[in-house]
């Protein structure tokens, strides 16, 4: 035990030492634009609560009620005796907003996505993966017997090269797995190609959409609809805009969801989500659908737009985009870390995000817009960063 204890600690004096140690910012206030951190309020700029329903009264109301009348767990697995009928209105919810035959919902997305694979796919499949997937998708692959190709972050040329040895392979099904959105960078995924790859190569296609559902495309229904195409199946969460919790999604054909019921092992093996958590995503769709839903995605849009501008303004390095994920460029984790020390003495929480989470030189600031923030934040925001470049 000694030796064991002794190499991870000299692990863990590398990290420290090359600027790669990771500080946990605590909280003493709900998630909103504004957070407690160390005895004050700062702004907020690295959550996922794009809508801003993280504190919403509606989505609080509705998890007090539902354990109130449903109470607090259900100690127990979905098939035992673990399902309620919240759970099945909200996969019924889910599956009608999607657009999809069904849904079935797991403990975490980071569950759902490696739930999906195994049991689908077999030694004689291919799956086809974009290599900047997050990393739930890839250790989803990674569990099954099923050939795994990558092909070059959004390369549609490389995507047909994949497809094209698939096929070669006598592959008997193929799946192409992207993210909607790639989330420390905030690309779109070119999801109208590679619908017509996967149709032209008899594909299909698999969309994690955790970063997109609920305020992108129409209605909020993700990515797929903004690209104005099908996805074959859907993962998601509703631990971002849909409230901020915890708990993820597979949506697809019944059969999909069925098998998943059937064998999927994070399914089968974790306790069905607490009924308030459930209970709030319901309330959370009810906002998205609603007249509250468009004004908060315009709210969500304006921000992500002044923000890009006024960064851009004050001269920093971004990456190109329109999503509300905002990356600031500054290379080192060194640099990152610092701007954000800074930025946290100026009054804003903003993490630097540097290697392994993304590659050696491509440290940054990763920023994210929310619904919750005012104008006047955003301007504070940016004032902030300029005193602390």
């Amino acid at each position: 035990m000694s030796a064991f204890l002794d190499d991870l600690g000299a692990r863990l004096d590398a990290l420290r030492a090359d600027g790669l140690w990771k500080e946990e910012r605590v909280l003493a206030s709900p998630q909103g634009a504004r957070v407690a951190v160390g005895g004050r309020l700062v702004l907020n700029l690295c959550a996922n609560n794009y809508l801003g329903l993280a504190d919403h009264p509606h989505l609080i109301d509705a998890a007090r009620l539902a354990m109130d009348e449903r109470g607090f767990g259900l100690a127990s697995v979905r098939f035992i005796c673990g399902t309620q009928d919240l759970h099945k209105r909200l996969e019924s919810r889910l599956a009608a907003f999607l657009g999809t035959d069904d849904a079935v919902l797991f403990a975490a997305a980071f569950d759902a996505n490696a739930a999906l694979f195994e049991p689908l796919m077999g030694p004689e499949d291919a799956v086809v993966s974009d290599a900047l997937n997050h990393a739930s998708l890839i250790d989803g692959i990674r569990l099954s017997k099923a050939r795994r190709l990558r092909f070059a972050n959004g390369d549609m040329d490389d995507l047909a090269r994949a497809l094209r040895e698939a096929r070669d392979g006598a592959a008997r099904h193929v799946l192409v797995v992207t993210d909607g959105v790639f989330s420390m960078d905030g690309f779109f995924a070119d999801l109208r190609a590679m619908r017509a790859l996967c149709d032209e190569w008899d594909a299909l296609l698999v969309v994690d959409d955790c970063h997109a559902t609920g305020f992108v495309g129409e209605r909020g229904r993700g990515t797929p609809s903004r690209a104005g195409v099908r996805a074959d199946i859907l993962t998601g969460t509703l631990g971002k805009a849909l409230g901020g919790a915890m708990g993820g999604y597979v949506a697809g054909p019944r059969a999909v969801v069925d098998t998943l019921r059937q064998r999927a092992r994070p399914y089968l093996f974790s306790n069905a989500l607490p009924p308030a958590i459930v209970g709030a995503a319901l309330a959370a769709l009810d906002v998205v659908e609603g007249s509250e839903g468009e004004d908060r995605r315009r709210r969500l849009d304006a921000n992500a737009r002044a923000w890009r501008v006024g960064l851009a303004a004050l001269g920093f390095d971004l990456l190109p985009g329109s999503h509300p994920i905002v990356p600031v460029m500054l290379g080192e984790a060194r640099a990152a870390q610092g701007m954000a020390g800074r930025l946290l003495r100026e009054g804003v929480l903003a993490p630097g995000f540097f290697h392994p989470v993304v590659p050696q030189g491509r440290a940054r600031i990763r920023t994210q817009m929310s619904a919750a923030l005012s104008d006047a934040d955003v301007e504070e925001a940016l004032a902030a960063f300029g005193r602390a470049a």
